[in-house]
C-alpha cells in the first residue's frame, strides 16, 4: 500500500471517528470550525467531554493540508458570571438588611437590586454547610456530618468530599468558567492540610483554578495561616496594619482585573468566603471606633429594636412573636457596671468586624461594576454559614482558644484586655447573650440544629439581566443544598452523569430560580422536605415546606 493511500485511509478513519465522538457538539460550535478561536458549548453529561477529534485535512505537504484545532469549551450562551459570597457565624438579626443594628450597605444594595430570602437555611455548623453549598447534597451525603476537626472514620463523618458528588466549581471549570476561591476552606480533611498533601481535597483539587485563603475553622486576620493555591505565604510580614479582610478583597480585585484584561469575555465563578464573623473578631481600630457606645443600651433593648425593624422591613410578618429570652441568660439591667463595660466592648468589636467585611465585599462588587459586568452577574450573598456563635461562653473571651479548652476568664480579668480587644494581642469572642440577640427573633444558636437560631440566615440574590422584581422579598423555605441546582439552572448547565470517569450521584437540592419572577413571589416552596441533624441534635419531625405551619422541633438535651 502506498504512503498516500495510508494517509487517505487514516484521514477517512479520523473523519468517521469524528462523526461518532462529536455528534454531541454538532449544533453548538461558534465561529469557524477548526479555527483557533472556535468555541463550543457541550451538553455536559460527561465531564470532561469526549475528544472532538481532528476535522482538518492531512496530505503530503503542509500547503495542501488544512489544520484544525478543537473548539474551546465555553458555557451556554447567556450564562452569567457568578459571585457566591458566604459569611461566617453572623446571625439572622445582625445585618441591617434583615433588621439588625449593624450597617451592611453592600448586602442592602444587592437586596435592593434583587431579592431578599427570609426562610433560607443552613446546617447549623461550618464544614457541613460549606460542603452542602458546593455540592448541592446534604452534609452527611458528602462526608461532612460535622466539622473536619471532629471527623471520624464512619460514613457521613470522614470529612472527605466523595468523587461521585463533584463540586459546582468542578462542573463550572469543565464548562469553561474561570473558577477561583477566596477565604475560608473548612472542607479539607485535617490530616491532609499540610504541605505534604495530598491536595485532591484542597480547593485547587475540587475545581477551583485559583485559591487565596486559609485552611480550617478560623485564623488570625492579622497574621493568618494563609495560602496561595497550595503554597504558604506571609504577606503581612513587615506590613503594619495589614489585615486579611482587606488583603483578600485586594487579591480578588486583582484576579478580576487580570481576567478582564486577558479574556474579557470569559465568565467567572468566584466563591468568596471571608473569615468574618467567626472568632477571632479582628477588625481594624478605625472600624472599632465607629461603634463606640453603640451597644451601651444592652441586648434587651437592642433585641426589641431589631425585632421591630424586622417587622417594618417585611422580613417578619406583623403577626410574628418575639421568642422568649432564656432564663439562663442575664438581662442587661441586672449587670454590674464592669460587666456592661466589657460586654459592650465585645459587641462593638463584633459589629465593626461585620461592617468592615461588608465594606470590603463592596469593593469586590464595585470592581465587577467597574468592568460593566453587574447586569450579567448573578450575586448570591449568604449572611452566615449558620447562626451566630455561642462559643465565647457566658462572659465572652479575649482568647477563643482558651475558652475552647475550658479556660473561662472572670469578667474582671477579661476586662484587662479591653483596650486590646480585636487587636493582634487578642483572639476574641463575644458573650452568649449577644449571640442570642444577633439571632433575633429566633431561639438558640450555631451548633443547634433544632431551632432556627442555628439554621436560618439572611440571604440575598441579584442578577439584573434576569431578576426584575428589584427589592422583592421571598418567603419560600429553602436550604443551602438548593444553591448548586440554582446555579446550574441559571447557567443552563446540566448536572453531569459522570465527572472524571466517576458516575455521579443525584443532586439533592432544588433550584430556587422559580422564585425570581414576581408572579411567583408567593408560590409554594418546591423544597418539600428537609432534615437537620448536628452533633446528635435534630428536628423531631420532618419540616413542612409547603407554606403550612412548621412542626415544633425537639428541644436540645442540653436545654432540658
Amino acid at each position: 500500500m502506498r504512503i498516500e493511500q495510508v494517509i487517505i485511509a487514516c484521514v477517512a478513519a479520523s473523519a468517521a471517528a469524528l462523526l461518532t465522538s462529536t455528534s454531541m457538539f454538532a449544533q453548538a460550535v461558534s465561529g469557524v470550525p477548526g479555527a483557533p478561536g472556535a468555541t463550543i458549548s457541550i451538553d455536559g453529561k460527561q465531564l470532561p467531554p469526549p475528544a472532538q477529534g481532528f476535522s482538518g485535512v492531512i496530505k503530503l505537504n503542509a500547503k495542501e493540508s488544512t489544520p484544525s484545532w478543537p473548539a474551546r469549551v465555553v458555557p451556554p450562551k447567556g450564562a452569567p458570571n457568578v459571585l457566591l459570597i458566604m459569611l461566617d457565624d453572623v446571625g439572622f438579626g445582625a445585618t441591617s438588611t434583615f433588621g439588625g443594628v449593624i450597617p451592611t450597605p453592600t448586602l442592602d444594595q444587592i437586596a435592593a437590586n434583587g431579592l431578599r430570602y427570609t426562610e433560607f437555611h443552613t446546617t447549623a455548623l461550618c464544614s457541613p454547610t460549606r460542603a452542602a453549598l458546593l455540592t448541592g447534597r446534604n452534609h452527611h451525603s458528602v462526608g461532612n456530618g460535622t466539622i473536619t476537626e471532629l471527623a471520624t472514620g464512619y460514613p457521613g463523618y470522614d470529612s472527605i468530599l466523595p468523587k461521585d458528588k463533584a463540586t459546582i466549581a468542578e462542573i463550572f471549570k469543565q464548562h469553561g468558567y474561570a473558577t477561583a476561591m477566596f477565604g475560608k476552606d473548612h472542607n479539607t480533611p485535617e490530616w491532609q492540610a499540610s504541605q505534604a498533601g495530598p491536595f485532591e481535597q484542597w480547593p485547587t483539587g475540587l475545581g477551583f483554578e485559583y485559591f487565596y485563603g486559609f485552611i480550617g475553622g478560623d485564623t488570625s486576620q492579622w497574621q493568618p495561616n494563609l495560602y496561595r493555591n497550595t503554597s504558604p505565604i506571609e504577606p503581612y510580614l513587615g506590613q503594619k496594619g495589614w489585615n486579611l479582610t482587606t488583603a483578600m478583597a485586594d487579591d480578588a480585585i486583582q484576579y478580576l482585573r487580570q481576567l478582564n484584561e486577558i479574556t474579557p469575555n470569559k465568565p467567572f465563578f468566584i466563591y468568596y468566603a471571608p473569615g468574618a464573623t467567626h472568632a477571632p473578631h479582628h477588625p481594624t481600630p478605625e472600624w472599632i471606633a465607629r461603634f463606640k457606645g453603640k451597644f451601651d443600651s444592652g441586648w434587651d433593648a437592642l433585641r426589641a429594636q431589631i425585632f421591630a425593624n424586622q417587622q417594618r422591613l417585611g422580613v417578619l410578618p406583623p403577626s410574628a412573636k418575639l421568642s422568649d429570652w432564656p432564663d439562663t441568660l442575664p438581662h442587661w439591667d441586672g449587670l454590674t457596671p464592669v460587666q456592661k463595660k466589657l460586654y459592650a466592648r465585645e459587641a462593638e468589636v463584633y459589629a465593626a468586624y461585620l461592617a468592615y467585611v461588608d465594606d470590603e465585599i463592596g469593593r469586590v462588587v464595585g470592581e465587577v461594576g467597574r468592568e460593566s459586568k453587574l447586569d450579567d452577574t448573578l450575586i448570591i450573598y449568604i449572611a452566615g454559614d449558620n447562626g451566630a456563635s455561642p462559643e465565647g461562653g457566658l462572659n465572652g473571651t479575649p482568647n477563643e482558644m482558651a475558652s475552647a479548652n475550658g479556660v473561662l476568664l472572670p469578667v474582671e480579668q477579661a476586662l484587662k484586655y479591653y483596650a486590646a480587644w480585636g487587636s493582634d494581642q487578642t483572639y476574641p469572642h463575644m458573650a452568649v447573650p449577644w449571640t442570642w440577640m444577633f439571632d433575633t427573633p429566633y431561639r438558640w444558636t450555631k451548633q443547634i440544629a433544632s431551632y432556627f437560631g442555628g439554621t436560618r440566615v439572611g440571604m440575598v440574590m441579584s442578577w439584573p439581566h434576569r431578576i426584575k422584581d428589584a427589592g422583592g422579598i421571598r418567603g419560600q423555605f429553602h436550604h443551602v443544598i438548593d444553591i448548586a441546582p440554582t446555579l446550574l439552572e441559571a447557567t443552563g448547565i446540566h448536572a453531569p452523569q459522570s465527572v472524571n470517569g466517576i458516575k455521579q450521584a443525584a443532586i439533592e437540592g432544588v433550584s430556587m430560580a422559580y422564585t425570581w419572577d414576581k408572579q411567583n413571589a408567593a408560590a409554594p416552596s418546591r423544597h418539600h422536605s428537609q432534615y437537620f441533624e448536628m452533633l446528635t441534635d435534630r428536628v423531631k419531625t420532618w419540616l413542612r415546606c409547603d407554606g403550612g405551619e412548621i412542626d415544633r422541633p425537639r428541644r436540645p438535651a442540653s436545654a432540658r
